[in-house]
């Protein structure tokens, strides 16, 4: 318990990841409790009602629907975090495995993969991501295909590296030595030893992640209307920004408070964890 607090302590040190966490579990604590906080459904429509400004029961006003702006922002925090986290996991899962087989085994398989990983990372990764939304179709499952598949090459180099590293370490050879098995090997002295920058990027992942599927979102190839996702909202503001901004500026402030978040947690980490930063 008390390594824990001393833990703790020294994160919050930190005050980028202060911040960061702040802004984290702002939007954490609204998302899992979205069907409390929200003043009314996110489908609920009132036509006579309809793009109306801000105002003490309306707080982000009403779409071109008569639909609550504040309670479509809620509930649309639950999208992005979850679609975030998914395309995270996922293109995680596959930069850590690629990048342990390409260092730990070298060869032609470091040279296969390296490859790949070379021709994906040249790839803008919305550009990319929309060749194959466009093939697959607009959906919300098909874009968290679509973005992880193309996402996962940074993740793979660092991680290839490190492993290249760890593997002529000390503690690598004598565990080779004493008969340990390639698997275990890598999963009780590589793995561990490389974790420090896979969590780095994994959280400057979530913001990317994020990013992406809000701008396929609002281009129509992500979440289809009525979802609440905030780059539907956006979509469906354009046409109105001149005399109903509301619309557009509250979702787009959603974003960029969890985007903000997110990079700030990352670079707290990124102090924290580098041995080279420690006080």
């Amino acid at each position: 318990m008390k390594a824990l607090r001393s833990t703790f302590r020294r994160l919050m040190r930190n005050k980028f990841f202060a911040v960061g966490l702040v802004f984290f579990l702002v939007v954490f604590v609204v998302a899992i409790f979205a069907d409390h906080l929200a003043p009314m459904s996110y489908r609920d429509m009132d036509v006579p009602n309809a793009l109306q400004p801000p105002s003490r029961e309306m707080p982000f006003g009403t779409d071109q629907f008569g639909r609550c702006v504040l309670s479509r922002v809620i509930y649309g925090s639950r999208i992005a975090l979850w679609v975030g986290a998914v395309i995270v996991i996922i293109q995680t899962t596959i930069g850590i495995f690629m990048g342990l087989v390409a260092g730990f085994q070298g060869g032609y398989l470091d040279s296969i993969i390296s490859y790949l990983t070379d021709v994906t990372w040249s790839m803008p990764v919305i550009v990319f991501a929309l060749a194959i939304v466009m093939v697959l179709g607009p959906s919300l499952n098909n874009v968290i295909i679509a973005i992880a598949v193309v996402s996962w090459a940074q993740l793979a180099r660092v991680v290839r590296s490190k492993t290249q590293s760890a593997k002529n370490k000390p503690y690598t050879e004598a565990a080779r030595a004493l008969g340990m098995s390639n698997t275990r090997l890598v999963l009780r002295h590589i793995f561990p030893n490389i974790l420090s920058p896979i969590i780095v990027l994994t959280t400057l992942a979530l913001p990317q992640a994020i990013l992406a599927t809000t701008a396929l979102s609002f281009l129509g190839l992500g979440s289809q209307p009525p979802a609440p996702d905030w780059g539907v909202i956006l979509n469906e503001g354009i046409d109105f920004i001149e005399f109903a901004p509301w619309i557009s500026i509250f979702p787009g402030l959603a974003i960029v408070w969890t985007v903000l978040g997110f990079n700030l947690l990352g670079v707290g980490l990124r102090d924290i964890l580098d041995p080279t930063l420690m006080d």
